[in-house]
Protein backbone atom coordinates (compact mmCIF):
# COMPACT_ATOMS: atom_id res chain seq x y z
CA UNK A 1 0.00 0.00 0.00
CA UNK A 2 1.17 3.15 -0.45
CA UNK A 3 0.80 5.48 1.92
CA UNK A 4 -0.36 8.79 2.19
CA UNK A 5 1.82 11.89 2.42
CA UNK A 6 1.98 14.29 5.35
CA UNK A 7 -0.12 17.04 3.76
CA UNK A 8 -2.41 14.78 2.84
CA UNK A 9 -2.71 12.96 6.36
CA UNK A 10 -3.12 16.69 8.09
CA UNK A 11 -5.29 18.13 5.34
CA UNK A 12 -7.59 15.18 6.15
CA UNK A 13 -7.76 15.37 9.74
CA UNK A 14 -7.79 18.96 9.59
CA UNK A 15 -11.15 18.58 7.66
CA UNK A 16 -12.45 15.64 9.75
CA UNK A 17 -12.20 17.27 12.93
CA UNK A 18 -14.05 20.15 11.08
CA UNK A 19 -17.18 17.99 10.66
CA UNK A 20 -16.76 16.80 14.10
CA UNK A 21 -17.63 19.91 15.47
CA UNK A 22 -20.85 20.15 13.53
CA UNK A 23 -21.93 16.53 14.25
CA UNK A 24 -21.66 17.10 18.49
CA UNK A 25 -22.53 21.09 17.82
CA UNK A 26 -25.87 19.76 16.78
CA UNK A 27 -26.36 16.71 19.38
CA UNK A 28 -25.81 19.42 22.33
CA UNK A 29 -27.71 22.61 21.30
CA UNK A 30 -31.30 21.58 22.38
CA UNK A 31 -30.01 20.56 25.62
CA UNK A 32 -30.24 24.11 27.32
CA UNK A 33 -33.83 24.40 25.11
CA UNK A 34 -36.03 21.98 27.16
CA UNK A 35 -37.91 24.34 29.42
CA UNK A 36 -38.68 26.65 26.40
CA UNK A 37 -39.40 23.50 24.13
CA UNK A 38 -41.68 22.57 26.60
CA UNK A 39 -43.33 26.02 26.91
CA UNK A 40 -43.93 26.26 23.24
CA UNK A 41 -45.44 22.78 22.23
CA UNK A 42 -47.64 23.05 25.22
CA UNK A 43 -46.19 19.60 26.74
CA UNK A 44 -47.56 18.05 29.73
CA UNK A 45 -43.82 16.49 30.93
CA UNK A 46 -39.89 17.45 30.81
CA UNK A 47 -39.73 14.01 29.18
CA UNK A 48 -41.64 14.87 26.45
CA UNK A 49 -38.98 17.64 25.49
CA UNK A 50 -35.81 15.64 26.10
CA UNK A 51 -37.22 12.91 24.04
CA UNK A 52 -36.49 15.26 21.30
CA UNK A 53 -33.01 14.23 21.80
CA UNK A 54 -33.63 10.96 22.31
CA UNK A 55 -35.42 10.16 19.05
CA UNK A 56 -32.50 12.41 17.32
CA UNK A 57 -29.55 10.36 18.84
CA UNK A 58 -32.00 6.83 18.17
CA UNK A 59 -31.58 8.22 14.37
CA UNK A 60 -28.21 9.14 15.14
CA UNK A 61 -26.93 5.41 16.15
CA UNK A 62 -29.49 3.18 14.55
CA UNK A 63 -28.46 3.52 10.62
CA UNK A 64 -24.20 3.19 12.09
CA UNK A 65 -24.06 -0.06 10.79
CA UNK A 66 -25.32 0.56 7.60
CA UNK A 67 -23.16 3.31 7.70
CA UNK A 68 -20.09 1.55 8.19
CA UNK A 69 -21.52 -1.11 5.26
CA UNK A 70 -20.58 1.63 3.59
CA UNK A 71 -18.11 3.59 4.44
CA UNK A 72 -16.34 0.19 4.06
CA UNK A 73 -17.27 0.53 -0.02
CA UNK A 74 -17.84 4.13 -1.66
CA UNK A 75 -16.73 7.28 -1.37
CA UNK A 76 -16.48 7.93 2.43
CA UNK A 77 -15.95 12.13 1.18
CA UNK A 78 -18.92 11.82 -0.31
CA UNK A 79 -20.78 10.17 2.71
CA UNK A 80 -19.47 12.72 5.08
CA UNK A 81 -20.69 15.79 2.94
CA UNK A 82 -23.37 14.18 2.71
CA UNK A 83 -24.57 13.63 5.90
CA UNK A 84 -23.33 16.86 7.23
CA UNK A 85 -25.85 18.46 4.64
CA UNK A 86 -28.60 16.42 5.99
CA UNK A 87 -28.03 17.14 9.31
CA UNK A 88 -27.63 20.77 9.01
CA UNK A 89 -31.57 20.74 6.84
CA UNK A 90 -32.83 18.74 9.79
CA UNK A 91 -31.94 21.38 11.93
CA UNK A 92 -33.48 24.09 9.72
CA UNK A 93 -36.92 22.31 9.44
CA UNK A 94 -37.06 21.84 13.39
CA UNK A 95 -36.78 25.63 13.46
CA UNK A 96 -39.98 25.88 11.59
CA UNK A 97 -41.67 23.00 13.33
CA UNK A 98 -45.13 23.87 13.55
CA UNK A 99 -45.97 21.30 16.19
CA UNK A 100 -44.58 18.61 18.57
CA UNK A 101 -45.29 15.56 16.00
CA UNK A 102 -43.54 17.61 13.21
CA UNK A 103 -40.69 18.37 15.62
CA UNK A 104 -39.79 14.74 16.28
CA UNK A 105 -40.12 13.87 12.43
CA UNK A 106 -37.29 17.11 11.76
CA UNK A 107 -35.51 15.40 15.04
CA UNK A 108 -35.29 11.60 13.07
CA UNK A 109 -33.51 13.74 9.59
CA UNK A 110 -31.25 15.72 11.74
CA UNK A 111 -29.58 12.55 13.79
CA UNK A 112 -30.25 10.39 10.22
CA UNK A 113 -27.72 13.09 8.89
CA UNK A 114 -25.20 12.50 11.84
CA UNK A 115 -24.95 9.22 11.11
CA UNK A 116 -22.84 9.30 8.43
CA UNK A 117 -20.34 10.96 10.11
CA UNK A 118 -18.14 8.58 12.44
CA UNK A 119 -18.12 4.84 10.57
CA UNK A 120 -17.14 6.89 7.68
CA UNK A 121 -14.33 9.50 9.67
CA UNK A 122 -12.94 7.10 12.01
CA UNK A 123 -12.15 4.27 9.95
CA UNK A 124 -10.67 6.81 7.36
CA UNK A 125 -8.56 8.52 9.94
CA UNK A 126 -7.38 4.79 11.22
CA UNK A 127 -6.09 3.60 8.15
CA UNK A 128 -4.14 7.24 7.42
CA UNK A 129 -2.65 7.06 10.65
CA UNK A 130 -1.71 3.59 11.76
CA UNK A 131 1.15 3.55 13.84
CA UNK A 132 -0.57 6.78 16.51
CA UNK A 133 -4.11 5.81 15.62
CA UNK A 134 -4.93 7.25 19.50
CA UNK A 135 -3.09 10.38 18.91
CA UNK A 136 -4.78 10.93 15.74
CA UNK A 137 -8.44 10.38 16.98
CA UNK A 138 -7.25 12.42 19.91
CA UNK A 139 -6.98 15.35 17.61
CA UNK A 140 -9.76 14.52 15.46
CA UNK A 141 -11.37 14.53 18.93
CA UNK A 142 -11.24 18.41 19.21
CA UNK A 143 -13.68 19.07 17.01
CA UNK A 144 -15.81 17.13 19.43
CA UNK A 145 -15.10 19.52 21.95
CA UNK A 146 -15.48 21.99 19.71
CA UNK A 147 -19.23 21.42 18.74
CA UNK A 148 -20.17 20.45 22.28
CA UNK A 149 -18.94 23.66 23.51
CA UNK A 150 -20.31 25.77 20.95
CA UNK A 151 -23.51 23.60 21.29
CA UNK A 152 -25.07 24.75 23.78
CA UNK A 153 -23.35 28.24 24.81
CA UNK A 154 -25.17 29.68 21.75
CA UNK A 155 -28.60 28.28 21.83
CA UNK A 156 -28.36 29.29 25.34
CA UNK A 157 -27.08 33.03 25.28
CA UNK A 158 -29.18 33.19 21.66
CA UNK A 159 -32.47 32.23 23.18
CA UNK A 160 -31.95 33.76 26.16
CA UNK A 161 -31.64 37.18 24.54
CA UNK A 162 -34.30 37.07 22.53
CA UNK A 163 -36.42 35.32 25.37
CA UNK A 164 -38.04 38.98 25.76
CA UNK A 165 -39.02 39.76 22.05
CA UNK A 166 -40.02 35.91 21.27
CA UNK A 167 -41.12 34.21 24.66
CA UNK A 168 -40.68 30.31 24.62
CA UNK A 169 -40.55 30.63 20.70
CA UNK A 170 -36.61 32.45 21.74
CA UNK A 171 -35.42 28.38 20.90
CA UNK A 172 -35.94 28.81 16.95
CA UNK A 173 -33.60 31.01 16.22
CA UNK A 174 -30.54 29.66 17.36
CA UNK A 175 -31.49 25.94 16.18
CA UNK A 176 -32.16 27.95 12.52
CA UNK A 177 -28.76 29.52 12.21
CA UNK A 178 -26.99 26.55 13.50
CA UNK A 179 -28.51 24.84 10.98
CA UNK A 180 -27.87 26.98 7.79
CA UNK A 181 -24.19 27.33 9.40
CA UNK A 182 -24.40 23.53 8.72
CA UNK A 183 -25.67 23.21 5.07
CA UNK A 184 -23.16 25.93 4.49
CA UNK A 185 -20.20 23.77 5.99
CA UNK A 186 -21.42 20.93 3.93
CA UNK A 187 -20.50 22.84 0.79
CA UNK A 188 -17.35 23.91 1.33
CA UNK A 189 -16.22 20.46 2.42
CA UNK A 190 -17.31 19.25 -0.84
CA UNK A 191 -14.98 21.91 -2.49
CA UNK A 192 -11.78 21.99 -0.19
CA UNK A 193 -11.68 17.84 0.34
CA UNK A 194 -10.68 15.58 -2.00
CA UNK A 195 -11.30 11.75 -2.40
CA UNK A 196 -9.54 9.34 -0.95
CA UNK A 197 -7.61 6.51 -2.51
CA UNK A 198 -9.45 3.16 -2.85
CA UNK A 199 -8.35 0.47 -0.13
CA UNK A 200 -6.25 -1.85 -1.50
CA UNK A 201 -7.10 -5.92 0.41
CA UNK A 202 -3.96 -6.44 2.12
CA UNK A 203 -4.53 -8.73 4.60
CA UNK A 204 -7.50 -10.29 2.87
CA UNK A 205 -7.45 -12.72 0.27
CA UNK A 206 -11.04 -11.97 -0.67
CA UNK A 207 -12.65 -8.65 -1.68
CA UNK A 208 -12.57 -6.54 1.86
CA UNK A 209 -16.69 -6.05 2.06
CA UNK A 210 -16.90 -10.03 1.41
CA UNK A 211 -15.69 -10.85 4.90
CA UNK A 212 -16.88 -11.56 7.86
CA UNK A 213 -16.74 -9.07 10.59
CA UNK A 214 -15.46 -11.92 13.00
CA UNK A 215 -14.36 -15.33 12.03
CA UNK A 216 -15.71 -17.46 15.61
CA UNK A 217 -18.52 -17.31 17.63
CA UNK A 218 -16.35 -16.17 20.70
CA UNK A 219 -15.04 -13.61 18.91
CA UNK A 220 -18.75 -12.57 18.62
CA UNK A 221 -19.17 -12.80 22.32
CA UNK A 222 -16.39 -10.72 23.27
CA UNK A 223 -17.30 -8.23 20.49
CA UNK A 224 -20.66 -7.59 22.12
CA UNK A 225 -19.68 -7.70 25.37
CA UNK A 226 -17.42 -4.88 25.26
CA UNK A 227 -19.27 -2.61 23.01
CA UNK A 228 -22.90 -3.55 26.07
CA UNK A 229 -19.99 -2.80 28.83
CA UNK A 230 -19.05 0.91 26.90
CA UNK A 231 -22.93 1.41 26.43
CA UNK A 232 -23.40 2.30 29.90
CA UNK A 233 -20.76 4.86 29.78
CA UNK A 234 -22.46 6.46 27.13
CA UNK A 235 -25.84 5.73 29.12
CA UNK A 236 -23.90 8.37 32.04
CA UNK A 237 -22.36 10.34 29.69
CA UNK A 238 -25.29 11.02 28.15
CA UNK A 239 -27.48 11.59 31.54
CA UNK A 240 -24.86 14.06 32.73
CA UNK A 241 -25.58 16.69 29.60
CA UNK A 242 -29.65 16.42 29.85
CA UNK A 243 -29.57 16.36 33.61
CA UNK A 244 -27.04 18.69 34.28
CA UNK A 245 -29.71 21.04 32.33
CA UNK A 246 -32.66 20.03 34.20
CA UNK A 247 -30.54 20.43 37.54
CA UNK A 248 -29.02 23.95 37.16
CA UNK A 249 -32.74 25.24 36.06
CA UNK A 250 -34.43 23.43 38.48
CA UNK A 251 -32.43 23.18 41.77
CA UNK A 252 -29.58 25.46 41.17
CA UNK A 253 -32.55 29.02 39.12
CA UNK A 254 -30.19 28.93 35.99
CA UNK A 255 -31.24 31.05 33.28
CA UNK A 256 -30.81 29.73 29.68
CA UNK A 257 -27.78 31.44 29.01
CA UNK A 258 -26.30 30.41 32.15
CA UNK A 259 -27.29 26.96 31.68
CA UNK A 260 -25.59 26.62 28.02
CA UNK A 261 -22.62 28.32 29.24
CA UNK A 262 -22.10 25.59 32.19
CA UNK A 263 -23.04 22.84 30.04
CA UNK A 264 -20.50 24.23 27.55
CA UNK A 265 -17.88 23.75 30.19
CA UNK A 266 -18.03 20.22 29.57
CA UNK A 267 -16.23 19.72 26.16
CA UNK A 268 -13.98 22.70 26.72
CA UNK A 269 -11.06 21.48 28.64
CA UNK A 270 -11.40 18.09 26.44
CA UNK A 271 -10.01 20.16 23.52
CA UNK A 272 -6.34 19.46 25.08
CA UNK A 273 -7.20 16.07 27.21
CA UNK A 274 -8.44 14.30 23.87
CA UNK A 275 -5.18 14.89 21.75
CA UNK A 276 -2.77 14.40 25.06
CA UNK A 277 -4.57 11.45 26.13
CA UNK A 278 -4.90 9.76 23.26
CA UNK A 279 -1.05 10.18 22.36
CA UNK A 280 -0.37 9.18 25.55
CA UNK A 281 -2.63 6.06 25.66
CA UNK A 282 -0.47 4.81 22.45
CA UNK A 283 1.52 3.30 24.66
CA UNK A 284 -0.98 1.90 27.46
CA UNK A 285 -4.51 2.42 26.64
CA UNK A 286 -5.87 0.04 30.17
CA UNK A 287 -3.80 2.41 32.15
CA UNK A 288 -4.57 5.73 30.93
CA UNK A 289 -8.68 4.49 30.30
CA UNK A 290 -8.92 3.52 33.71
CA UNK A 291 -7.41 6.22 35.35
CA UNK A 292 -10.00 8.80 33.21
CA UNK A 293 -12.55 7.20 33.32
CA UNK A 294 -12.55 6.27 37.25
CA UNK A 295 -11.57 10.15 37.60
CA UNK A 296 -14.84 11.17 35.72
CA UNK A 297 -17.06 8.94 37.93
CA UNK A 298 -16.07 10.51 41.21
CA UNK A 299 -16.33 13.89 40.10
CA UNK A 300 -20.06 12.17 38.77
CA UNK A 301 -21.07 11.37 41.90
CA UNK A 302 -19.36 14.14 43.83
CA UNK A 303 -21.29 17.32 41.00
CA UNK A 304 -24.76 17.75 43.48
CA UNK A 305 -22.74 17.61 46.54
CA UNK A 306 -20.99 21.02 45.72
CA UNK A 307 -21.55 24.76 46.00
CA UNK A 308 -23.17 26.30 43.25
CA UNK A 309 -19.86 28.43 42.19
CA UNK A 310 -18.30 24.99 41.53
CA UNK A 311 -20.41 23.92 38.90
CA UNK A 312 -18.33 25.34 35.91
CA UNK A 313 -15.02 24.24 37.21
CA UNK A 314 -15.97 20.52 38.10
CA UNK A 315 -17.91 20.79 34.71
CA UNK A 316 -14.89 21.44 32.93
CA UNK A 317 -12.50 19.18 34.85
CA UNK A 318 -15.38 16.41 34.39
CA UNK A 319 -14.94 16.99 30.68
CA UNK A 320 -11.18 17.16 30.88
CA UNK A 321 -11.21 13.37 32.13
CA UNK A 322 -14.29 11.90 30.62
CA UNK A 323 -14.78 12.90 27.15
CA UNK A 324 -10.74 11.97 26.75
CA UNK A 325 -12.23 8.45 27.21
CA UNK A 326 -13.78 8.22 23.45
CA UNK A 327 -10.42 8.59 21.08
CA UNK A 328 -8.75 5.84 23.65
CA UNK A 329 -11.45 3.48 23.33
CA UNK A 330 -12.06 4.45 19.32
CA UNK A 331 -8.39 3.65 18.92
CA UNK A 332 -8.64 0.45 20.77
CA UNK A 333 -11.62 -0.83 18.88
CA UNK A 334 -9.72 0.46 15.63
CA UNK A 335 -6.38 -1.70 16.47
CA UNK A 336 -8.14 -4.58 17.38
CA UNK A 337 -9.63 -5.21 13.95
CA UNK A 338 -8.28 -5.77 10.52
CA UNK A 339 -8.56 -2.92 8.34
CA UNK A 340 -10.67 -4.21 5.91
CA UNK A 341 -13.88 -4.33 8.95
CA UNK A 342 -13.70 -1.21 10.41
CA UNK A 343 -16.27 0.87 9.05
CA UNK A 344 -18.76 -2.06 9.61
CA UNK A 345 -16.98 -2.81 13.58
CA UNK A 346 -17.27 0.58 14.78
CA UNK A 347 -20.76 1.20 12.90
CA UNK A 348 -21.97 -1.78 15.30
CA UNK A 349 -19.99 -0.53 17.84
CA UNK A 350 -21.73 2.77 18.07
CA UNK A 351 -25.93 1.04 17.16
CA UNK A 352 -24.94 -0.98 20.46
CA UNK A 353 -23.69 2.17 22.47
CA UNK A 354 -26.06 4.82 20.61
CA UNK A 355 -29.13 2.75 20.92
CA UNK A 356 -28.15 2.39 25.50
CA UNK A 357 -27.06 6.06 25.34
CA UNK A 358 -29.67 7.84 23.26
CA UNK A 359 -32.16 6.40 26.13
CA UNK A 360 -30.53 8.57 28.75
CA UNK A 361 -32.28 11.89 27.49
CA UNK A 362 -35.89 10.68 27.69
CA UNK A 363 -34.66 8.24 30.82
CA UNK A 364 -33.75 11.46 32.75
CA UNK A 365 -36.22 13.57 32.04
CA UNK A 366 -38.36 10.97 33.80
CA UNK A 367 -36.68 10.70 36.29
CA UNK A 368 -36.87 14.57 37.28
CA UNK A 369 -40.79 14.58 36.51
CA UNK A 370 -40.61 11.86 39.16
CA UNK A 371 -38.83 14.01 41.83
CA UNK A 372 -41.40 16.28 41.71
CA UNK A 373 -40.66 19.15 44.74
CA UNK A 374 -37.43 17.13 45.20
CA UNK A 375 -36.22 18.68 42.00
CA UNK A 376 -35.73 22.05 43.71
CA UNK A 377 -33.20 21.05 46.00
CA UNK A 378 -29.78 19.51 45.36
CA UNK A 379 -29.80 16.69 47.76
CA UNK A 380 -33.22 15.48 45.34
CA UNK A 381 -30.37 14.25 43.16
CA UNK A 382 -27.51 12.30 44.78
CA UNK A 383 -28.73 9.24 44.40
CA UNK A 384 -29.14 9.66 40.22
CA UNK A 385 -25.85 11.18 40.35
CA UNK A 386 -23.72 8.61 42.28
CA UNK A 387 -26.12 6.04 39.69
CA UNK A 388 -24.30 6.94 36.85
CA UNK A 389 -21.08 7.03 38.59
CA UNK A 390 -21.29 3.14 39.33
CA UNK A 391 -22.46 2.78 35.85
CA UNK A 392 -19.03 4.43 34.31
CA UNK A 393 -17.21 2.02 36.53
CA UNK A 394 -19.07 -0.83 35.60
CA UNK A 395 -18.19 -0.02 31.61
CA UNK A 396 -14.01 -0.37 31.96
CA UNK A 397 -14.99 -4.36 32.26
CA UNK A 398 -15.31 -3.25 28.40
CA UNK A 399 -11.36 -3.05 28.12
CA UNK A 400 -10.17 -6.76 29.59
CA UNK A 401 -12.55 -7.80 25.89
CA UNK A 402 -10.73 -5.75 23.79
CA UNK A 403 -7.75 -7.07 24.61
CA UNK A 404 -8.97 -10.70 24.12
CA UNK A 405 -10.16 -9.34 20.36
CA UNK A 406 -6.82 -8.13 19.37
CA UNK A 407 -5.12 -11.54 20.62
CA UNK A 408 -7.73 -13.46 18.63
CA UNK A 409 -6.78 -11.53 15.36
CA UNK A 410 -3.28 -11.54 16.30
CA UNK A 411 -3.42 -7.57 15.87
CA UNK A 412 -0.88 -7.07 18.39
CA UNK A 413 1.79 -4.21 17.48
CA UNK A 414 5.37 -4.77 19.35
CA UNK A 415 6.51 -1.98 21.46
CA UNK A 416 8.16 0.11 19.22
CA UNK A 417 5.49 1.87 17.27
CA UNK A 418 6.54 3.85 13.61
CA UNK A 419 6.37 7.13 13.25
CA UNK A 420 3.76 8.84 11.70
CA UNK A 421 5.89 9.24 8.77
CA UNK A 422 7.72 5.83 8.54
CA UNK A 423 4.35 4.34 9.35
CA UNK A 424 2.63 0.81 8.13
CA UNK A 425 -0.57 -0.57 8.20
CA UNK A 426 -1.51 -3.17 10.95
CA UNK A 427 -0.96 -6.06 8.43
CA UNK A 428 2.63 -6.03 8.43
CA UNK A 429 2.94 -7.10 12.23
CA UNK A 430 -0.12 -9.99 11.86
CA UNK A 431 1.57 -13.14 12.94
CA UNK A 432 0.21 -16.65 11.48
CA UNK A 433 0.21 -17.52 15.67
CA UNK A 434 -1.34 -16.06 18.57
CA UNK A 435 1.11 -14.26 20.84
Amino acid sequence: MTLPSPNHRTRTLWLAGTLHTFTHLYNAALMPLYLPLLEDFKLTSVGQATLLVTVMMLAYFVPSYPMGMLADRVSRKQLLGWGLAINGLGFVALSLAPNYPMALVCAIVAGFGGSFYHPAATAMVARLCPGNTGRALGLVGIGASVGFFVGPIYSGWRANTLEATMGAAAWRQPVLELGVLGVLAAGLFAWLAKEEAPPVAIERKSPPFAEKLFPTPMLWLLFIAAALAFSLRDFAGSSMSSLGSLFLQRAHGFNLKDTGLALSGISLASAISNPLFGHLSDRGRTRWLALVLCLAATLMAAFPHLPQRCVIPTFLVYGFFFLASYPMIEAALMESVPDAVRGRVFGFFITVGGLVGSLAHWQVGRWVQKLGDAARSPAGFYAIYAGLAALVIISLLGLPCLRAIRRREHLDVPAALPTAATAVPHSAFRTPHAP
